[in-house]
């Protein structure tokens, strides 16, 4: 399965954060003049709430970020200083079981919570144990909200895929295109649905990327891809 990075989960923006506390405090300024000190009081306590949701927000998503860095560390010796690395598959191993249970354990029913049990079904499927890597995936699609719940989908889409369990794969990746998300779009469901469908629909795998071939970027040079494919096919 493809390597997860802070990127892929990266939902938090902070600049919109930061403008609408900026909006809250100008919405209140004439309560403050009108009202005084009780205002003051009130808009102070409002404003630290919000900061504290924030931090926390802040502090679950650096455990997610330094769970990420350790699954896309590499494994090398004598590694220069500044490169994170572990010296043995052992040593990483347990260095991201144990960030992702802490942050799990840690932040239960969290968005970030349910990105690390995410990790943890990659990392299963990465090392070949496809009936942990199912559950986790699982448990991180029925936990996490819309955004992440989609990511999880995909990546168990993608697993049974890998099983050949392709009827499973298509449920999923036909309801991801049909409700995109913010982490899978609509595009990226329907090229991997296409991908699917190449092997006993092809001219179906056609239809659905044909609309995408003019796109710019990676969606429409895989969808050139997947078209050419379907054309060598029904060519031979």
């Amino acid at each position: 399965m493809d390597r997860l990075t802070r990127h892929d989960l990266k939902t938090d923006k902070f600049v919109e954060e930061v403008g609408q506390t900026v909006h809250f405090l100008e919405e209140h300024r004439q309560a403050l003049i009108r009202y005084g000190s009780i205002a003051l009081v009130l808009i102070v306590l409002a404003a630290a709430g919000y900061g504290y949701m924030r931090s926390k927000r802040a502090e679950r998503q650096l455990a997610l970020g330094k769970a990420l860095d350790t699954y896309n560390a590499p494994v090398m010796e004598d590694a220069p200083p500044e490169i994170r690395a572990f010296r043995t598959e052992q040593e990483k191993n347990e260095a991201l079981l144990k960030a992702c249970n802490e942050l799990i354990q840690k932040y239960p029913g969290s968005d970030e919570a349910a990105a690390a049990t995410m990790l943890l079904g990659t990392h299963a499927a990465d090392e070949g144990d496809i009936e942990a890597a199912e559950r986790y995936l699982k448990q991180a699609a029925g936990k996490g909200s819309g955004d992440y719940a989609s990511l999880a989908q995909f990546a168990l889409a993608q697993l049974y895929v890998s099983q050949g369990k392709d009827a499973e794969a298509e449920k999923i990746l036909r309801a991801l295109s049909d409700k995109p998300t913010v982490l899978v779009t609509k595009e990226q469901a329907t090229l991997e649905l296409a991908r699917l469908l190449l092997r006993k629909n092809p001219e179906e795998a056609r239809k659905l990327v044909s609309p995408l071939a003019s796109k710019p970027g990676a969606v429409g040079r895989i969808a050139v891809s997947i078209m050419a494919e379907v054309n060598r096919k029904q060519g031979s």
